[in-house]
């Protein structure tokens, strides 16, 4: 990029409302991957066009389109799907989360986050990065964990860096391990809790259905109701970065989570919003269990659910019903609607 006397960039220099409408019909207009590239490049340009991108880019709740790293930290848009699609590599025990560009959920995507398994003696834990090939949590990718107990029906996921102002972090030995490396000189780093997943133990066999219920204490249930707001990250808070400045979170009140994956999964957390898979049918022409997945599901499989409001939110009615996110095998795919991040 050529630069004029004293280091400011020649593109920097134009007038602003030129470069404004100039760059609101860029984000206008390239509104999916692989185009989206465009606007991301628009905001590397130089301060001034980084400054315009960001007021015009939404957050993904509002425009139901993914940008930038942060939009993976942000609520789903209410009214429409993220499609997604896993891709796993046995191997390497990595696997690949992918935003799908086609209705078939074929060929490549556009990557999001990678996750590599570790196993411990007492528990596996998967790292999560915004780089495939960066795993490590002294890297800058670094972004958080899913961490199991030993029985493996109690997981808890985890941010790298803190969800909400106030947030508390969990003292561990991979949280001293993470300050090897700052990922953000000036922002505390290491274990931020910020929900939690509990199958119930299947009395009825592996081949049964399963129950699970996933705390997102970042979320409070109120959020679902009408008129909810709910807590929107617009960046991380990278003090040392070059591209985006920090900018303040906006946030909502939610208790803390256990400490502990030995804890009680409860009530605990009536501030919090609860989810849990919606119970499938039997189905007794196919002889086996089935959920209704819109035709986006191809394989049958006791790993495939939706996810809906809990009856302890409080929420009454049919509403109580819409699915939040769906998981099931096509390769692997993955829906995210509105209340539930990527991450």
């Amino acid at each position: 990029m050529d630069e004029i006397e004293g280091g400011t960039c020649y593109w920097a220099n134009m007038p602003p409302e030129l470069l404004r409408e100039v760059l609101m019909k860029i984000e206008d207009s390239e509104s999916s991957w692989p185009a989206r590239k465009h606007v991301v490049a628009c905001a590397a340009v130089c301060k001034s066009w980084r400054e315009i991108i960001k007021e015009l880019v939404k957050t993904l709740e509002v425009s139901g389109k993914i940008t930038f790293p942060i939009s993976i930290k942000q609520p789903g848009p209410r009214e429409s799907l993220i499609q997604c699609f896993v891709k796993r590599n046995r191997a390497t025990q990595m696997h690949y989360l992918y935003l799908s560009l086609s209705q078939a959920l074929a060929g490549d995507g556009k990557f999001l986050l990678a996750a590599r398994r570790f196993r411990r003696p007492a528990f596996t834990e998967h790292v999560i990065s915004l780089h495939p090939d960066h795993m490590f949590r002294a890297s800058g990718s670094y972004i958080g964990k899913l961490r199991s107990n030993f029985l493996g029906n109690k997981f808890v996921v985890y941010d790298a860096l803190p969800p909400h102002a106030g947030a508390k972090i969990l003292q561990t030995r991979s949280t001293q391990m993470v300050g090897l490396k700052q990922i953000s000189p000036g922002v505390p780093t290491g274990n931020y809790p910020v929900a939690q997943i509990m199958y119930e133990l299947n009395v009825l066999g592996a081949r049964s259905p399963r129950r699970m219920h996933c705390i997102m204490d970042s979320t409070p249930a109120s959020a679902i109701k009408p008129g909810g707001v709910a807590p929107i990250q617009v960046d991380f808070p990278f003090s040392n970065a070059n591209s985006f400045p920090a900018i303040p979170f906006f946030w909502s009140k939610s208790n803390g989570l256990d400490k502990s994956l030995s804890a009680p999964l409860n009530s605990q957390r009536e501030a919090s919003l609860v989810l849990r898979n919606e119970a499938p049918r039997w189905n007794q022409q196919l002889h086996c269990w089935c959920l209704n997945f819109q035709g986006r599901v191809t394989v049958a499989s006791v790993k495939n659910f939706q996810l809906v409001a809990s009856p302890e939110n409080g929420v009454v009615g049919a509403g109580n019903e819409k699915i939040f996110l769906q998981f099931g095998k096509y390769s692997w795919m993955i829906h995210i609607e509105w209340e539930v991040i990527v991450l």
